[in-house]
């Protein structure tokens, strides 16, 4: 009986599609329903906040000029990876990021933990010629970036825009954007209110090396300055331990 009925559905297309449709939906159901139950999918992890205004701008640079298609922002678990570029990624440290930068495909290296692993005085060589500290690159220079003024007339509405999309940038930080864009470049300056807004994390300096001039080149600097940077992934892999004792 169950062989005839087997066959009667295998022989019938419309009586099969209808079941493969059945099966999947309740599949569906099953995996997204409680998802509307949960106030976030994504664990929270101490030290991540927003970008500043001046990173923020950096990785709307990064985007436009299409430095995701090559470089992945996503180290997956597996040892050959971890080895190479740290801590597996997580998912809280692309939590204020629209659209996120994972992805599976890389032609250079991953890029998650790259803050802090070269100099600013490196990433503005390899920027403007990649071969002079990468023979091997295939990536194209970027000189225009340190030639080029940031234009951040509208800093303030891209905060309001990603704060629409859930980035909890409050009415302080909104309001102050300009101020903490310059003040992120001025070390010298009142720095206090920018640290007070983001955290004492926020690295201040002149990045592009001219402090003439407020570059693009300053901003993408910055951007890639402070990736990976913000967890403390050695606490983190020491209570995974804990955990699983």
């Amino acid at each position: 009986m169950a062989k005839l009925s087997h066959e009667k559905i295998e022989k019938n297309s419309i009586l099969l599609l209808v079941l493969i449709l059945v099966v999947v939906s309740i599949g569906g159901l099953v995996e997204i329903v409680p998802l509307f139950w949960m106030k976030s999918s994504i664990e929270k992890v101490e030290g991540m906040r927003p970008y500043t205004p001046l990173e923020l701008m950096g990785r709307d640079i990064y985007i436009r000029e299409g430095c995701y298609v090559c470089h992945s922002q996503m180290i997956r678990s597996l040892r050959s990876e971890v080895d190479r570029y740290g801590h597996y990624s997580l998912a809280a440290e692309s939590m204020y990021d629209h659209p996120f930068q994972w992805g599976s495909k890389r032609t250079g290296p991953d890029l998650a933990r790259v803050g802090g692993k070269y100099s600013d005085e490196w990433h503005r060589l390899h920027l403007a010629d990649p071969r002079s500290v990468v023979p091997e690159s295939v990536m194209p220079g970027y000189p225009f970036l340190a030639e080029t003024p940031l234009d951040a007339r509208h800093i303030r509405e891209r905060l309001e825009a990603d704060r629409a999309v859930g980035v909890p940038y409050s009415e302080e930080m909104i309001a102050h954007a300009d101020e903490d864009l310059r003040a992120q470049l001025a070390p010298g300056g009142d720095t206090d209110g920018l640290i007070a807004r983001y955290g004492d994390k926020v690295q201040v300096r002149d990045f592009d090396g001219n402090p003439k001039m407020v570059s693009e080149l300053d901003a993408l600097i910055a951007y890639l300055q402070m990736l990976g940077t913000l967890v403390d992934t050695k606490s983190f892999k020491a209570n995974e331990q804990d955990n699983d004792r």
